[in-house]
């Protein structure tokens, strides 16, 4: 049993290179301290968990996306969100190796509950979240429509603990939902980041101009708890606002993988101010869209400081069923620059004290008519 999972192990090294010299002697130190320990610790040990913690420490090592998948694990992930589920409605991530809340989906039973983006989740129906990886969470998070799962939270704005029991319903996600404020203004919030959200984002655009005689007086874009969502549609979102110019580059160690995304002339240009609106929950494409139309002045950045997620995740299936989740990539905006573990800052930094009043918003109501009455 132990030669098959020091092979194992021995399968992750040799695949990366044949050639560094380093790696064989660290694996040769690896096998002689499993030796050693298999025939003097003191307690019985399975050699098998042994080198699977192994292996799992190397990933962890690494930063919070990487992970080994056991057979279970890679099984539940291929399964993924098919067919109809109960869940609580909120995007979670492994921070600093911890299970933390991205983001909670609005009219969802965790917005509903008050949690927010930065909580940390340490306990689900009394299991311990420690050493937990994202999948192994979603799973205990989702089971039948109505049935109830407790989690116990440690609140990210006074270090609380809270437990709290969740209904599991159907999350139905959003991607946009638009209106016309004072009658001129218009507000467009993105939820995530679906297949057609950039034709929604448009034709919520043009119903708004056309409920405005065919102009606006600027436009709200509210990316607040937009935890991401597909690359490609925040690529065209800020292909909207945008005529020329890199948006976003992914880079990684293998040219194969680098892709730059740039923008395409439009035949219609939008001439609006145009405000964004992020906060902690603002995460992966929703910084994609915030970074690149900060980087060309095309919008004022209002808010906190977002999420820091700009990675990009590759899934490697094992001959055992097993797999391995690593990150490849990760994205720079137009400036060169990296989010990753960083977020976007915004030009104008206001936080909501609470949920009575929506400082943020109104921030950037006073800012574009400020620049409406400047022209």
């Amino acid at each position: 049993m132990k030669k098959m999972y020091v092979f194992l192990i021995l399968f992750f090294f040799a695949s990366s290179s044949y050639g560094d010299d380093n790696i064989y002697e660290g694996l040769s130190t690896f096998t002689r301290v499993l030796d050693l320990v298999e025939r003097n610790y003191v307690d019985e040990i399975d050699s098998r968990e042994l080198s699977l913690n192994a292996i799992e420490g190397m990933l962890n090592s690494l930063d919070p996306y990487s992970a080994y998948l056991t057979p279970d694990r890679f099984k539940n992930l291929e399964e993924g969100t098919s067919g109809e589920f109960g869940g609580v409605g909120m995007e979670i991530t492994i921070k600093n190796g911890v299970l933390t809340v991205v983001s909670p989906l609005e009219d969802t039973p965790a917005y509903a509950a008050g949690i927010e983006s930065g909580d940390q989740i340490v306990e689900i129906n009394g299991k311990s979240s420690k050493k937990m990886i994202e999948l192994e969470a979603v799973k205990l998070l989702r089971g039948p429509v109505g049935t109830e799962v407790t989690i116990k939270v440690k609140k990210k704005r006074d270090s609380s603990f809270e437990v709290i029991k969740l209904e599991r319903s159907i999350i139905y996600i959003k991607s946009v939902k638009s209106e016309l404020l004072d009658g001129k203004l218009g507000y467009v919030k993105l939820f995530q980041f679906q297949d057609k959200t950039s034709s929604e984002l448009k034709d919520a655009i043009d119903k708004l101009q056309k409920e405005n005689n065919g102009k606006l007086s600027g436009l709200i874009l509210d990316l607040r708890n937009n935890p991401g969502g597909l690359l490609t549609q925040a690529v065209e979102v800020v292909d909207e606002f945008i005529d020329e110019g890199i948006i976003v580059s992914v880079k990684g160690r293998n040219r194969g993988q680098n892709l730059d995304y740039y923008a395409t002339k439009n035949s219609e240009t939008h001439e609006f101010p145009i405000v964004v609106l992020v906060n902690k929950g603002s995460a992966s494409a929703s910084e994609v869209v915030a970074e690149a139309l900060q980087d060309y002045n095309r919008s004022t950045i209002i808010g906190t400081k977002t999420f820091g997620k700009g990675s990009v995740q590759t899934i490697i299936k094992l001959e055992d069923g097993s797999g391995l989740k690593i990150t490849t990539a990760k994205f720079y905006a137009p400036s060169g620059r990296s989010i990753n573990n960083v977020g976007v800052v915004p030009d104008v930094i206001v936080e909501n004290k609470d949920s009575k009043s929506d400082l943020q918003l109104k921030r950037a109501k006073e800012l574009i008519a400020a620049k409406n009455s400047a022209n």
